[in-house]
């Protein structure tokens, strides 16, 4: 399960997205019901009720803040415990062994996180400083781009190409200072969190700190750092599947508060665009190994992410395991469960 992607924490939408009905979101191949419980916390589950196989998504919450499959009836609670099957008598201890599988999920910084794994470890996700200080405006917009996430989260991490891509726009600035020799320097100094990002033109007197990455899928870049006027962008390149990948894009500011100024200026935020437009005709969509495309000093930044994305997540997976199989009867019979019969249920041979 999630593969290449595995072990690791991610959004997958925001909190505001999440109210009253269950949302399926797909990531990295996974599809996973969210929900909140009668009490407002999050759940997350594979999008397969364990009974009939149908999305539980398609559910509701009940009275009692579980997860209602829409098919039978059946309802999870938010680790997956099976709370309630209609129509049968059935003794807990049995009822136990029908769980749903849950996901390690969070609500921090305005976003629902999943971990794509079955144990977190005692990690949790870390979210942009903007994203959980005080004083600051938050904006959000999404959109999905036709190509693999690594190709999104290179191109997020790459600075040549604004005078290029960008021209028009962010990368204006540099575009008019650009001469047929200038030159560019670009370095990545590794971090806990991924790595920081310096980057010096040759028109300047010292290199910059430009951008972090932060492992595994998100870029942060300091727009304004004044003592009354600081803003920042983050984007998160979601894996959806090996094709599709969903951009987020936060802007956050410490001025100007209004909620419709930040949402404005997100929304029509067009530089995503300037990028998907390019970015889709990658070939191949997903990165190859470091050594497979040419590359130059320049692109030192990619280089780290790619080694990083092929030595530590290109072939990972990870198995969750359904809590009904985490608990199991001690005289049990294993024939009858084996083929999946009710207790009490003849085995013919």
């Amino acid at each position: 399960m999630f593969e290449s992607f595995a072990n690791v924490w991610t959004p997958v939408i925001t909190a505001k997205e999440l109210r009253k009905k269950p949302l399926s979101v797909k990531v990295a191949g996974e599809t996973i019901a969210l929900f909140r419980d009668g009490k407002g916390g999050v759940g997350a589950l594979l999008d397969r009720c364990p009974h009939r196989g149908v999305a539980l998504s398609l559910g509701q919450v009940d009275a009692d803040g579980c997860l209602a499959c829409p098919f039978h009836g059946w309802s999870f609670q938010k680790d997956g415990a099976c709370a309630k099957i209609p129509l049968n008598t059935v003794a807990p201890e049995k009822r136990a062994r029908y769980g749903a599988t849950a996901v390690p999920v969070r609500e921090i910084g305005g976003l629902v996180w999943i971990f794509t794994g079955p144990d977190p470890a005692g990690t949790e996700p870390e979210p942009p400083p903007a994203l959980v200080e005080p004083g600051w405006h938050v904006g959000y917009t999404q959109e999905i781009w036709k190509t693999h996430w690594t190709r999104a989260m290179e191109n997020m991490l790459d600075t040549p190409h604004l005078p290029y891509i960008h021209g028009k726009s962010i990368g204006k600035d540099v575009r008019k200072k650009l001469r047929p020799d200038t030159t560019l320097e670009m370095r990545i100094e590794p971090a806990p969190f991924g790595g920081l990002v310096y980057a010096k033109w040759d028109y300047e007197a010292e290199e910059k700190q430009i951008l972090k990455w932060r492992k595994p899928n998100a870029m942060e870049l300091q727009i304004m750092n004044e003592p009354k006027r600081r803003m920042c962008i983050q984007v998160y390149c979601i894996p959806v599947d090996e094709a599709h990948t969903k951009m987020m894009l936060i802007s956050a500011r410490t001025f100007f508060g209004a909620e419709f100024i930040t949402w404005f200026a997100t929304k029509f935020n067009n530089i995503l665009g300037e990028d998907r437009e390019v970015l889709e005709t990658s070939n191949p969509p997903e990165v190859p190994p470091p050594g497979e495309e040419p590359s130059v000093a320049t692109d030192a930044p990619t280089l780290f992410f790619r080694k990083y994305y092929f030595r530590e997540l290109r072939s990972s997976t990870s198995t969750l395991v359904p809590t009904g199989r985490l608990v199991r009867r001690p005289d049990a019979q294993p024939e009858a469960e084996e083929a999946g019969m009710p207790d009490g249920a003849a085995v013919v041979h």
